[in-house]
């Protein structure tokens, strides 16, 4: 196997870290960068004694060279309490962070992927999302930092590469769990964990119907890593990557309080504007070119994530 020098933008953060760590595990030599606003040290502390791991804080909105063969642009805030937070710096990662590697990328001659998101079908009225679908996205709403923002990066992505030949692969990401979310980022899996770890009420917002799909993180990785390894050049992608059994939010609330065995009750509060009414990919493509589905169930993924949790509220966890 030839060792390849890859690049991970936003490496410290919750999906980043667990592809840098399966990166290395596959004997490449990984350079993590992230401006660490929502990336966590303790995500990646435990890496930096391989001599092949690197770190660098850099924010993306500014020009990077460096030497690489392979980019995975994950940079970007993705849950709305932090996208929200800084609205117009959440554009600025999303394009101007686009631009940035797409020069890296095309100086280097470096295939480079992007993550992309469920969000830029925005409140869907296809169901489930294929990829030809164009989405309903309101330009102006509150989410539309995040969601236009990374519209206008697919954008980027594929003028580059009918301009420029550059060597694409755009993956459109559903909602994703596992260890090392942020307790604090307002998702909806780690907040009904955390809540029912701490005895309170879970926060569901309008009545529960609304449905989400929830993807571990393992599975969403592999994907990645299938579509740069496994698919040639002229294949760019978007993709669908996320896990399409369907739940609702109040059926999520009920099983995390029943895996928890906390005494918790769920608590409704209105809805937020543009929140999406329902989310599930059609992952058929995927199928085909990348041979993926989803390994890991709902419960068994909780069961990971509940753990980890109950070991970082302890303080066993940094």
């Amino acid at each position: 196997m030839t060792r390849k020098r890859i690049l991970v933008t936003g490496g410290a953060g919750f999906l980043g870290s667990h592809l840098c760590e399966r990166l290395l595990a596959a004997g490449h030599d990984v350079l993590c960068v992230d401006n660490f606003f929502t990336g966590n040290k303790p995500n990646i502390v435990h890496l930096l004694q391989d001599p092949y791991f690197e770190v660098l804080r850099h924010d993306v909105t500014f020009p990077l060279y460096v030497e690489v063969d392979e980019i995975y642009n994950l940079a970007c805030p993705a849950s709305p309490v932090h996208y929200q937070y800084d609205p117009v710096q959440t554009v600025k990662t999303s394009v101007h962070g686009a631009i940035n590697m797409l020069g890296l990328a095309k100086r280097t001659g470096a295939r480079i992927f992007q993550a992309s998101t469920s969000e830029v079908y925005g409140d869907p009225t296809v169901h489930p999302q294929p990829e030809s679908y164009w989405g309903n996205v309101n330009p102006i709403g509150p989410r539309a930092c995040y969601d236009e923002g990374k519209r206008c990066a697919e954008t980027l992505l594929f003028d580059y590469h009918r301009q420029y030949g550059l060597d694409i692969k755009v993956a459109r990401i559903f909602n994703t769990y596992g260890p090392r979310m942020h307790p604090d980022d307002g998702r909806v899996v780690s907040n009904f964990i955390v809540q029912a770890l701490q005895g309170k009420d879970l926060t569901v917002y309008g009545d529960g119907s609304q449905t989400r799909s929830f993807c571990y993180v393992d599975d969403m990785v592999e994907g990645f890593i299938r579509l740069m390894d496994d698919t040639p050049n002229g294949f760019t992608g978007p993709i669908n990557l996320g896990n399409p059994r369907e739940f609702t939010i109040l059926e999520l609330a009920e099983k995390i309080i029943d895996r928890t065995g906390s005494s918790s009750k769920v608590q409704f509060k209105p809805l937020p504007v543009n929140d999406p009414m329902q989310r599930k990919p059609d992952i058929a493509l995927a199928q085909e070119k990348l041979e993926w589905e989803p390994a890991v169930q709902l419960d068994e993924g909780l069961d990971k994530t509940i753990s980890y949790f109950e070991n970082l509220l302890a303080n066993k966890l940094p």
